[in-house]
Formats: C-alpha cells, structure tokens, sequence
C-alpha cells in the first residue's frame, strides 16, 4: 500500500518516497494503471437510488394505516365486499398522495457523486497529460493554476503565490495561502497550508501537488461516510402521530374484547358479534387522519414556496413548528461570504464603512487614506469590472477584490491608477514573509524613481518600516511607535476583523531590495460583513423561544465578532468553545454536558464535532434545526431534525440532503417557515381532536347500544360514509386555516409534549359523549314514541349522528374565542366544506343507489326536523359550558 498517514507533517521528499513516485517525471503508465486496479476510480461511493416501490410502501408504516389493512382483510373475510372495497380505497388514496410528494426524495450521495467529474493535468511518463480526475491514484503529480477544482487530496510539492478557496470544506471565508514546508502532526484541517482537499479550488497562484488520498480515503469522502452513516430522524409529528396510532391500537382492541366477552357471556351468535367487532373498529379507526394529515402538510408546502422555503418532505413542515434550538453556520448563512473592507486607519486619522456602504473619512487622514488606497490597488493582483450603472464585480483572490472595491467606493479609478503606475516588477506574497510587494515606474512611465507598494501582515510590514505617514508627511517611527500600531492590530482582530499593513518607499533600482525602509502608511480592516436581516431575524427566534446557535469551521474572534454583531450574544467576552476543546458526548461527564450546551458560538469544528453537538442537544430533548450551505454541512443537516440549506449560495451536496432549503438565501425565511409550521402543527391538532371526537362518539354509540341489547343504531358502511365524508372535509376545512402572527409570541411546544395531552383527551370525551347522546337520543326516539321501521330508524340516527358531526367544526374554535367571529367561522373552506357534507348527506339519503348500499330512506319533514334540532344540541351544550367557565374565570386562551 501506498500510504502516508500524516502527508502535512512529512517533508515532501518524504511523501514522494513514501508514494515510491517521482516529484519531475510522475507515475509511468503502467505503474498508474496498476494502482488504479489497487485503489479503484477516484469516486465517491453513490448512494443507492431509492427505488419507487420503496417510497410507495413507506406509505403503509402508519399504524392508522395498518389497522385499515386488518379491517379490510375482515370484511373480505366475512363477506362484507363493499366495505372492504371502500376501505381498500381510502388506504390507496392516502397512499399515492405520499408517494408522489415523496418522490422526490434525498439523493445525497448522488450529489456528492457529481463533484468528482473533473479533470487535471498530470505527469504521467515525464510528459504533462490530461486526464478523468477519477483515474487519479495516489502518488499522482498534479499541476495546479488558478481556477482548478481540486479532485484528490494533494500534498503541495511547490507554491508559487497559490491560494484555496476552502470556505465549503472549513468556513473560513479568506482564501488560505499555501506553501510546501511540513507542519506540526497537531495542525488542524483549516490550518493544513501545505495540502490542498478535494472539493475545493484554486483562486490564485499555481503550483505542484501529489496525490495522497483519492476518493472515499479524501477528506471529502469522510464527509460522505458521515452523510450516509447519519440517520434520517424521525420527525416529532410522525412520532407523535405513531404513539397515538399504537394508543388507538390498544383503546380498539379493548373496546373490541369488552363487547365480544359481553356479547358471548349473553349467549349471542360468535359471527355476531365479530361483525359487532369489525363496526367498533370502522367505528374507532379515523380513516380520514392520513389523508387529511398529508393534505394539510401538502398545503403548507405550497404556502412555504411562495415565501421562498421549498420543503423536501412532508413532516419536515410542522417539524420547524416545533424547533427550540436552531444551529446555524457562519459563513453565506450569517454572513454574505465575501469579503468587505470596513475601516482604513491611520496615523493622521482614519476611514469608516458605513452600513449602507458610504464611507466617511476624518478630514486630516485624507491624503493617507489616498496613499492607503494606491497601495491597495497597485500591491494586487485581482482586477475589477462594472460602473457606469453596473454592478462592480470582482475576479481573483477576494481579499485583493476587496481592496480594489474599497478603492472605488472612495472615488479612486483602478484602471487610471494602473495605467499611470505601470507595474514592472512583483515579488510575491510568500506565507514565510507574510509579504507581497509591486514595483512600478513613476506616474504616466516618467523617468524617476520606481514606486513600491508593499501589503502583509501587521507583524512583518511593521518592523521593516522607518518612517510613517502622518498628517503633515512622513516622520521616522520608533520602537514604541510599532508597538503601539501591534496593540491597535491586536484589538481590531479581536473583534473579528482580518488586518493587513500597508507600506510603500521610492527606490532608484529595479532589483532593489523590498522590504526594507519602507513608510508605514496604516491598517485595512475587513470582514466577511453580517447579513443585514440576520439580526431581525435572530430577535425574532429570541421572542419565540428559540435559541440560535453559531458552529463554524472560522476562527474563534470572528465567530465571536460576528454573533455579536447579529445578536446571538451581547457580552463582548462571551465564550467560544473551539473544536480543539470539545470532545465526542459520550466523553462528557454531566456536569460538562450541560456547560457545553450553554454555549452559543462553536468556532474551528469539525463535520464530526457538528454532529456531536446536534446529538448533544437532541439527547436533552430539543428539536434541533441545522442550517449551513457547504459541503462540511451536509453530515449535520442530515443529521438534525430539520436540516436548511441556502438555495443560492449552497452547495449542492447541501441542498439535496437538507430538508428545506431557501430559495432567497434569507435566514428570516426560517422564521417564516417556523411560523408556517407552528400554524400548520395547531391546524393538526384541531383536526385530529374534531376526528377523533367524532370517532369516539361512534364507539360510545355501538357500545352503549351494544351493553342494552338494542339494535345497532347505524351500521358499519355507514360509518365509513361518515368517517370520509362528513369527518374528513370539515377536518380537512380545519388544516387550511392561516392562523396568525401570535404564534411567533408563544414558546415552542415541551419537546416531550404529546400530539394530545390529558387535558385534550379531556375535551375529546366531552364532546364525543355530547355527540353521542344525541345519536343515541335520536334513536331512541325512533324506536320508542315515533315507531318507525327499522330503516328509517337507522337513517334517523345515521344523519342525527352525521349533522352533529358537521355543526361539531364550530366547537374547534380557540377557547376565548367569540362564536360568531373566530378563525373556524373565518376560514371559507369551512363553509365550503359544510355544503359540500350537505350535498352528500342529501344524496345518501335521496339517491337509490347510495340508498340501496347505505341501506338508508326517505325521511319526512317531521323526521327531519328532530334530526336537527338534537343534533345542534352538542353545539349548545359547548356554548353553554364555555359561558359557564367564563363566568367562573376558568377559561384562558389556549
């Protein structure tokens, strides 16, 4: 095996030994050939496609759904072929609603996949080829230029000036400088400047590499390990909604014993009494939950879109609803991902970036601020483009892009500059001098003395300066001068702000020597600057209860700068945690648990660490939401309960593993979506307590009548007719509703918190036994002083029971809520709903067809008007009870 474990702590002759390659000539041939049949294609592993019988039969998990199944086997059974059929119907229709929103289901590893189809130049033979990047194996010698997408993890053999964008493997916003000299076995990934990782770019300079890892052996493909290992969690609605799917299990099964062992210890038919068992299932199974539940999630989808958060997957929409703790990248989350000078400062003053982009520059500075800008325009090797009504944009290393963008917003023209300091000579930036330097002839190319600009790091421009530029000229600076400027470097990069020095001298000799006797002219500040409506946004979080949480690849003072600049902390010493300190959770005593759970700002992690702390949080109970745009990200969005990717800066590895990803980019749009989600999550919750009060009120029916030996008031198909006609339409009426912007000022629901706590299932009863007695009170009626047949009975208690259950969507109004202006009386597809109900229940009755399968009849006026009259009743009943309460002060808004 070709194999160096530790390539950026060993010298790179060392590599080449190790790798038994040769750093001039490169592999030969066969040599390349024979380790590409050893080491396989330099590919990520592709996830297998989920196929669409896979997809199809994840509709049937439901225990709701099971219990459907097991009815219609009964019916089949005991020859009820119409029932079956109608319940075979309702299974099927849920089941395709899922399957083709579902469709488009995550296809990460695929995404992954697609970053691997590149090329790059090799030396193969001593001759440079161009090749797939999928036949590189180890020991490869790449040729590298601005530009390249690397495609093999490399060990950099020479740098001339090269630099990598990283910022979707790390965070970190700044091109890193590269160069070839071994660094310390502790050296962290975003530190590595002598390797270059798959996945990321070249954005200057050019240089030699050899390979060290290909495919799933890259860093990259650690990532992809990670993203296929990482579980799709469950999300708190579906969990919710199985725990009260096994709950109606248990109350089915029940039920079912109670009147089976009554019935057989009376001595009835055993055939009977399973047709009774299979009513009481019909009776208990809310068949119209799925379908209602898919639809309404389907609606909030749509509504979603059109705010620019697209939903991967059903649940994922009421899973934001209930989020308490929102992870959130830095780098094109936060912040914009690019690179922005805010301040120039300099010994006669200084220079301001405004938050509308305006500068303002104290008047004695004007003429260092002026030499600052030649500086930074001439020591750079991007270029620029736009003006004249068009968007200036950048091309080159974004650093240096900055530079000149700052240059123009202060009124200086790069291609004037240039063109009257023509450039004849570039030293260039080394990361052991942490220097570059340009020399140009005189203005217009007059004789004269060459100009020098220099640009570095404060700490190597600093000592080699003599002079500095003040208000009145140049003076000599001494000692305590330079210190004085290392101090004022210190505290502006402690805010989180990168510095640069600038410098400049005239010299006589083109070779002369750079970096010697130069005029100090000042600092350059600049960020990758916080997105405007991020703090809005995260004050928002704050008032709903949420608590937002920095974890970035970037460095601790940035970290901390920027979440004090969008309001994740307000103290200017708040603690960063770095990914050298955290270690995996199952290390942590509780004590340090929980102290790590109380930090905001993560700085330096790892993909791995991401998910450790995702799982940290998830063990205490929270619902986590993990936003990011890079190809680092991809592992904890999977990982978290709800993962967002940005739509337009993301990766997308990103976007295809995440559950939703926004369009627009905005970190408001998760407000947005988590405000869809709390509605849709009360929608739910009224919708499942109206159906499952108007199942209950069957049971009570069947086994009320049931207990007192009298013929059963309605029979199964019937329930059936009502369980999908007048349940799920005004239930469906329910989930549409828009709910308003108080939600926002509520805190998110306990994460243990059932779909239906007690005091829910309190409410169900109560109105269920309100249905139920009138069901049972119409009946009554029927049989004893109107004596009609036994059809008409029955139709008299199957409609009494049908238009309770449609009058009984008014009783879904908030508590408090007046009767007649309320969101239920409010909402239009309510209205639409109840005509519809009306319309069918007319024809239940009315149509020979549905009268022969129903086995229903005419009813007279008379008959009628009882049927209304008892079934208002458990609307009366909750008014009169709600009146009561409010008279006592028991009643508060929910």
């Amino acid at each position: 095996m070709y194999d160096v474990q530790t390539p950026h702590a060993t010298p790179s002759a060392d590599v080449i030994a190790a790798l038994a390659t040769d750093a001039a000539a490169g592999l030969g041939r066969a040599e390349a050939a024979k380790r590409l049949a050893q080491y396989g294609p330099n590919a990520l592993h592709r996830a297998e496609p989920v196929r669409l019988w896979a997809i199809f039969l994840r509709q049937f998990r439901s225990a709701v759904v099971l219990l459907l199944v097991a009815v219609a086997g009964l019916s089949i059974v005991f020859g009820d072929t119409p029932e079956a059929i109608a319940v075979v119907a309702v299974i099927l229709i849920n089941a395709l609603i899922g399957f083709f929103t579902e469709l488009s289901a995550v296809r990460s590893m695929e995404a992954l996949h697609r970053l691997s189809t590149v090329s790059a130049r090799v030396r193969r033979d001593g001759a440079l080829a161009e090749i797939d990047s999928t036949e590189l194996v180890p020991g490869d010698v790449v040729e590298l230029e601005a530009g390249d997408l690397i495609a093999a993890d490399l060990r950099l053999l020479s740098a001339h000036k090269l630099a990598c964008d990283e910022s979707a493997l790390t965070g970190e916003s700044a091109p890193v400088s590269k160069r070839s000299e071994a660094l310390p076995v502790l050296t962290t990934l975003a530190e590595r400047t002598n390797m270059a990782y798959k996945g990321t770019a070249i954005s200057r300079g050019s240089g030699a590499a050899v390979v060290v890892g290909t495919a799933m052996q890259t860093e990259l493909g650690a990532i992809t390990q990670l993203v296929s290992e990482a579980k799709d969690e469950q999300t708190p609605l579906e969990k919710r909604l199985d725990a009260l799917g096994r709950h109606l299990v248990w109350v089915i099964l029940g039920v079912a014993a109670l009147v089976a062992g009554l019935g057989i210890a009376r001595g009835k038919d055993m055939v009977q009494m399973i047709e009774t068992g299979i009513a009481l299932a019909v009776a208990s199974i809310p068949e119209g939950l799925p379908i209602v539940t898919t639809i309404a999630l389907s609606r909030g989808i749509l509504r979603m879109a059109r705010r620019n958060a697209v939903v991967r997957r059903l649940s994922s929409v009421e899973t934001l609803g209930s989020a308490n703790v929102i992870f959130s990248d830095k780098t094109g989350t936060l912040t914009e991902n690019r690179m922005t000078v805010t301040r120039l400062d300099s010994e006669a003053g200084g220079a301001v970036r405004g938050a509308g982009g305006a500068w303002t520059i104290e008047a004695p500075a004007h003429e260092a601020i002026a030499e600052a800008l030649r500086v930074a325009v001439l020591c750079n090797n991007a270029s620029v483009s736009g003006g004249a009504g068009q968007p200036w944009k950048t091309i080159g290393d974004s650093l240096e892009g900055a530079l000149l963008l700052a240059a123009v917003e202060n009124g200086v023209d790069p291609f004037d500059m240039r063109r009257n300091f023509p450039e004849v000579r570039e030293e260039p930036f080394s990361s052991d001098t942490k220097l570059m330097a340009t020399f140009h002839s005189s203005e217009n190319g007059a004789g004269g003395p060459l100009y020098v600009a220099v640009k570095g790091a404060p700490e190597a421009v600093l000592p080699i300066c003599t002079e500095a530029l003040g208000g009145e000229g140049s003076h000599r600076i001494e000692e305590s001068g330079r210190a004085l400027w290392l101090v004022r470097n210190a505290e502006i990069a402690a805010e989180g702000i990168r510095v640069i020095a600038l410098a400049f001298k005239r010299v006589r000799q083109e070779d002369a020597h750079p970096y010697s006797d130069l005029t100090f002219v000042g600092l350059v500040g600049m960020i990758d600057p916080p997105r405007e409506d991020v703090r809005a946004s995260i004050e928002a979080c704050a008032e709903a209860g949420i608590r937002v949480i920095m974890v970035t690849g970037d460095q601790a003072p940035t970290a901390r700068y920027v979440a004090r600049a969008v309001g994740i902390v307000n103290e200017m010493d708040a603690p960063v945690v770095t990914g050298s300190e955290l270690r995996p959770p199952e290390q942590l005593s509780a004590q340090e648990a929980d102290e790590m759970r109380r930090v905001n700002i993560f700085a330096r992690v790892s993909p791995q660490q991401k998910l450790d702390l995702i799982a940290l949080h998830q063990a205490q109970g929270a619902i986590v939401a993990m936003t990011g745009d890079g190809i680092n990200d991809a592992p904890a969005l999977k990982k978290a309960d709800i993962g967002v990717a940005m739509g337009q800066r993301g990766t997308q590895v990103a976007c295809e593993v995440a559950d939703v990803v926004l369009k627009d980019d905005a970190f408001h749009t998760i407000i947005v979506a988590i405000q869809e989600g709390r509605v849709i999550y009360g929608n739910i919750r009224k919708f499942v307590i109206y159906l499952l009060s108007c199942n209950i009120a069957e049971i009570m029916v069947i086994l009320v009548a049931s207990l007192l030996d009298w013929p059963l008031p309605i029979l199964p198909l019937q329930i059936l007719f009502l369980n999908l006609v007048t349940d799920v339409f005004p239930a469906l009426a329910l989930g549409m509703g828009e709910g308003d912007a108080s939600v926002m000022r509520r805190p998110p629901r306990p994460a243990g918190e059932a779909l239906l706590p007690g005091r829910y299932w309190w409410r169900i009863l109560v109105y269920a036994a309100y249905i139920a007695g009138a069901t049972l009170a119409a009946s009554s009626l029927a049989h004893g002083p109107l004596g009609i047949s036994r059809d008409a009975s029955v139709t008299m208690s199957f409609m009494t029971l049908a238009v309770a259950q449609v009058l009984h969507v008014f009783n879904m109004r908030d508590r408090g809520a007046p009767f007649l202006n309320n969101a239920v009386t409010r909402n239009p597809y309510v209205w639409g709903a109840i005509a519809l109900c009306a319309a069918m229940l007319a024809a239940a009755v009315y149509v020979p067809a549905l009268q022969s399968v129903l086995q229903t009849t005419a009813l007279t006026g008379t008959q009628w008007l009882i049927v209304f009259g008892i079934s208002a009743a458990p609307v009366v009943l909750d008014l009169s009870a709600r009146g009561l309460r409010r008279a006592s002060g028991s009643l508060r808004p929910r």
